[in-house]
Parts: structure tokens; sequence; C-alpha cells
């Protein structure tokens, strides 16, 4: 059987690391994660998907993240259960993160932040848009690494007609 995610999105609050009594470290986080397609309105939606990390990686994260940071997450999905103080039984699905990768630097996490501030927008609010690549990488028009080889756009005939070949 497989069971394995991938997801790549945003903190929406710090990390809440805790440790058991017998002292392992468990984080709970939630990632904002906006959906492929938009509503009616144009708008992105966003699923929010509660996430636990157990651990020396627990405490790693607690301690280089924060709201807003932007997380690229590869774990499995968990049920589980309990009885809550009412009685009743309380089913409960996450993701247990087995490894994580923060996409971004800090200085840009932070640079997000303030210009979010400034304009008055929350961090949740913020989109990653061509524009605003732009202006934090320039204009040059491409990503980076994605450079054009030397030969592209060469007008020669690549073609090879010697006999030579293996087959």
């Amino acid at each position: 059987m497989i069971n394995n995610v991938v997801l790549v999105g945003r903190l929406t609050k710090d990390p809440d690391l805790r440790y058991t009594s017998s002292g392992s470290a468990v984080a709970t986080f939630t990632l904002a994660v906006n959906r492929n397609f938009t509503n009616a309105s144009g708008n992105h939606e966003a699923d929010f998907i509660n996430c636990v990390i157990w651990r020396k990686p627990a405490e790693t994260l607690a301690n280089y993240s924060r709201k807003g940071t932007l997380l690229g997450v590869v774990g499995r999905i968990q049920t589980r259960s309990y009885d809550n103080p009412q009685g009743q039984r309380v089913y409960v699905t996450e993701v247990v993160v087995e490894n994580f990768q923060l996409l971004e630097s800090r200085s840009q996490n932070e640079q997000r932040g303030a210009e979010g501030a400034s304009r008055g927008f929350s961090q949740t609010q913020q989109q990653n848009t061509p524009e605003s690549f732009q202006q934090a990488h320039g204009a040059q028009g491409t990503l980076p690494g994605t450079e054009v080889p030397e030969f592209a756009g060469n007008d020669t005939d690549s073609s090879d007609e010697s006999d030579d070949l293996p087959f």
C-alpha cells in the first residue's frame, strides 16, 4: 500500500512545540495550501492541513520557522481518535511529517512579512505573483536555474548523418 503525501504551503501560525512525558519533542502546525484552480470570483481557495512532526526535526522546525514560512513537507496521512472531556469520540486526520524543507531564506520571509505589514496585508493574504517575483529578482525574464543553452536559437543543422552510430 502507498501512503505518501507531499505538500507545499505556508504556516498559518508558529509551530507549537511540546514534549511528551518520555521527553520526545513533538510539534504541531497547520499548512495553508492553495488549490490549483480558482473559484467563481477568480480567487484561489486554500486547504488548511493539520500536520505533526516528531523528535529532532520537530525542534528544528520550531526553531527555524514561524507564521508565514513557505514550507515543503513529505509524510503520510494518519487517522486517530480519542474521547474528549464530554465523552464524545473525536476523529482526527493529520499528516505525519517525515521530512521538511524551508523553501525560502529567512531574509525573504522577513522581507515578505515587512512588505505585507506596510501594505496592510496579513501574511496569509499575500499571493506570489509574477509581478512580485520580478520585483524580488529583477526583470531579467527567466527563473533562476533556467538559463537558455548556448545552442538555443542556432540555425545550424543539428542532424548527424555520419555512419558511425552504434545502431
